[in-house]
């Protein structure tokens, strides 16, 4: 990457609506740069830092860079009066990848529920990212996809030629959509941004969700404290406009299992929007779910809840559904994925301890 590539960047915040995904590709950051400052860095400004570290840029767009949050020390946007300290680790994040990082075809094993010329549906397990970002550069589903497809390399998610419609996590499991054209693209990323897809998740969450059937509706963005963190915020304060309906499959006493139907696609949003409700996915770390929320106080139920967390090691949150009119026979198709062993070893286990407490009183 060169100083030209950060002068043709528009650091300018992009408010257009994602066209489907869990985590849309403009939320998606890719490190260009890296330094470690020295032990005996003097307190510096950050702009002020970078600028003698990178050829010919200006510190005039370096604090453009700095209000996008394109800026990073140990992980974290600063803004451009931050002061460098010893040791800290910088990074200059943005949209799209270097170039060395184009993706590549690798041969992974991938559980294809349905393909045909114009598309595949995939199963993606858990703990599989779909689409190469910072720390993960190779081994995910989109190398995969490339060499199923026999292609030399594709550039990512806008590839025109083929590409994922939408996303989920790396510790979601569960069905994702292939276009493999052009014209199934355009069609299929429509029908996401026209609302007319059908996914369903199953998830276990936190507590006893009173109501059998709910939406939540609230703005989701970055939280400026944690940019790893989505949260919900007053509507029209920040974040994106997005709905989650629910509906309770199952009562557990200490935890539910919920039916999530997405209206709209943010970042995180069924485990933003139920943290935000009160009920965080079970075992979801990152928003607080690997702590027991719930429950008793004795050593044995303590020991039945960390078992749980062992038998499924990640939020339990599963993209089960998946509905769409094909692009070239309009034919509506329907696929279910099974929830996987994991979760559903998760759910055997609280099915049986509400059963014996239930027997006990």
């Amino acid at each position: 990457m060169t100083k030209e590539d950060l002068d043709d960047f528009d650091f300018l915040p992009d408010d257009d609506d994602d066209l489907a995904g869990d985590i849309p590709e403009k939320d998606q950051k890719y490190e260009h740069y890296r330094f470690v400052a020295d032990k005996g860095q003097n307190l510096l400004r950050i702009d002020k830092f970078l600028a003698v570290r990178i050829e010919g840029i200006s510190r005039n767009r370096l604090q453009q860079a700095a209000e996008a949050d394109c800026i990073l020390v140990n992980g974290k946007p600063v803004k451009s009066n931050y002061r460098v300290k010893p040791l800290d680790e910088i990074s200059i994040v943005m949209d799209w990848p270097r170039h060395e990082l184009e993706i590549l075809p690798e041969d992974i094993p991938l559980n294809i529920v349905y393909e045909d010329d114009t598309l595949m549906v995939v199963n993606k397990p858990a703990g599989m990212v779909v689409h190469p970002g910072h720390g993960n550069y190779t081994g995910t589903l989109v190398n995969a996809v490339a060499f199923h497809l026999k292609q030399d390399h594709i550039s990512g998610m806008d590839d025109p030629r083929m590409g994922l419609v939408h996303r989920i996590d790396k510790d979601t499991s569960g069905l994702l959509l292939v276009a493999k054209t052009p014209e199934a693209k355009t069609d299929l990323s429509a029908q996401f941004f026209r609302k007319e897809t059908k996914r369903l998740y199953v998830a276990l969450v936190w507590g006893n969700v009173v109501e059998d059937n709910g939406t939540i509706e609230g703005h989701i963005g970055r939280d400026p404290k944690d940019r790893m963190v989505m949260r919900v915020f007053p509507e029209g304060d920040q974040g994106k406009a997005a709905v989650t309906h629910y509906t309770v499959l199952e009562r557990f006493g200490y935890v539910t299992l919920v039916q999530c139907r997405l209206e709209t696609g943010r970042t995180h949003q069924i485990r933003a929007h139920m943290k935000h409700l009160g009920h965080p996915l079970f075992n979801d770390e990152r928003y607080g779910g690997n702590e027991i929320l719930r429950g008793t106080h004795f050593a044995k139920y303590k020991q039945f809840v960390y078992n749980c967390f062992a038998l499924c090691p990640r939020q339990c949150l599963h993209a089960r559904t998946l509905g769409f009119i094909h692009p070239a026979t309009r034919e509506t198709l329907h696929f279910e994925s099974d929830i996987p062993d994991d979760m559903q070893a998760v759910i055997d286990r609280w099915r049986i301890y509400t059963a014996s407490r239930e027997q006990i009183e």
